[in-house]
């Protein structure tokens, strides 16, 4: 019997520039549609281009998470710039979100 390899299908979304009140809602329903799309098993966010983060940008990053987890999809975040991380250490949710150094997803 031959192995098998099955790989998801992944979702990579390149935010650019600040995630702010500005913009927060557009990025949230790109990260919605990317979820719903009924071939997406996994969910890649990376930040490598991202310049600063307030709390609607954090918040569309949660509710993203949290319907993520409720379509049993992985939402992770990938490439996070050192003063970006910072944000996430001090509200504590690097404990919540999967955060790689590079893009790779584990499973």
């Amino acid at each position: 019997m031959p192995a098998t390899l099955s790989y998801p299908k992944t979702t990579t979304i390149f935010p650019q520039g600040s995630l702010n009140a500005a913009n927060a809602a557009e990025f949230q329903q790109d990260l919605t549609t990317a979820l719903q799309d009924s071939h997406t098993q996994a969910l890649i966010v990376n930040l490598g281009q991202i310049e600063s983060l307030d709390s609607a940008g954090l918040m569309a990053l949660v509710s993203s998470l949290k319907l993520a987890h409720k379509l049993g999809c992985v939402m992770s975040l990938c490439s996070v710039p050192p003063a970006i991380k910072i944000i996430f250490e001090l509200t504590q949710l690097d404990q919540v979100f999967e955060i790689l150094d590079s893009h790779v997803v584990k499973f």
